[in-house]
């Protein structure tokens, strides 16, 4: 019986006989989850600018970004700066949509949403814009007035950066998004929030997907290899440690950073 890959309708092929690649001459630097830590962000780029001193002259050179630029640690605001304002010279740039970028855009519009926001760090990214916290009023007029001093204070450049994020990208036997997929579903019958915010449907599961899906979203101590996904959110915020897969051929390897001493906001 022949089969075929859930997300392509195509033959699927055994990656253990004959490896996964990336499209000739290019290279690959894909990114983890940067969560609000612009000193590692800045740190990672050098090093991925003098890695890419060692590529052919004629070789393409993408920069994937997995998503969840801010939350959680103190520099959101100076992330997305960076990104918008320095982005890597005579790089392809690919930047996908996380849970935390989505949750932002509908605080914008929805201010009942803050509470669950605020539990998975949406208060440091209002620390990094520097809206007062509003203490002492009802939740919903609290979160109210958050949300109308985000609206204030988030600039044009960074709202339409983040309403132009993309949710998936594919390259060669690669697909790259932030979450994962759901298991069973073709790509075109995906659900947008399944792509940001899956979790153990998708990490638990080992079929043969016909692409290697490169993911974040689900923090381990290093990079996540499986037979059929690589996760790379080793945690940045808490840990220290950003890390980028680079892809080039049939080649994988990793560029990480060391923790720098960047508290978090009180």
């Amino acid at each position: 019986m022949i089969l075929f890959d859930f997300i392509f309708g195509r033959k699927k092929r055994d990656f253990s006989k004959e490896p996964p690649s990336v499209p000739d001459k290019t290279r690959i630097y894909a990114i983890g989850d940067i969560h609000g830590r612009a000193d590692l962000l800045e740190a990672l780029h050098e090093n991925i600018l003098n890695d890419a001193k060692t590529a052919h002259g004629d070789m393409e050179m993408v920069v994937v970004y997995l998503g969840d630029y801010m939350d959680r640690g103190a520099q959101s605001r100076q992330a997305l700066d960076m990104l918008i304002a320095s982005p890597l010279v005579d790089f392809e740039h690919v930047y996908l949509k996380g849970n935390h970028d989505d949750a932002l855009l509908t605080f914008l519009e929805d201010s009942s949403i803050g509470p669950d926001w605020f539990s998975i760090g949406g208060d440091a990214c209002l620390y990094s814009y520097q809206i007062p916290p509003q203490n002492g009023l009802s939740a919903r007029k609290k979160f109210k007035q958050l949300q109308e001093g985000l609206r204030s204070a988030l600039p044009d450049d960074h709202l339409a950066f983040l309403s132009n994020l993309k949710l998936i990208y594919e390259a060669g036997d690669y697909i790259f998004v932030h979450a994962g997929v759901m298991p069973g579903r073709p790509l075109s019958k995906q659900n947008p929030a399944h792509l940001m915010w899956v979790r153990d449907e998708f990490l638990n599961d080992e079929r043969n997907y016909g692409k290697i899906i490169v993911h974040g979203h689900t923090i381990t101590a290093k990079p996540d290899i499986r037979a059929n996904r690589i996760g790379i959110d080793t945690g940045a915020y808490a840990t220290g440690i950003l890390t980028c897969l680079v892809l080039e051929g049939t080649q994988r390897r990793f560029l990480t950073t060391e923790a720098v001493g960047l508290s978090k906001p009180a």
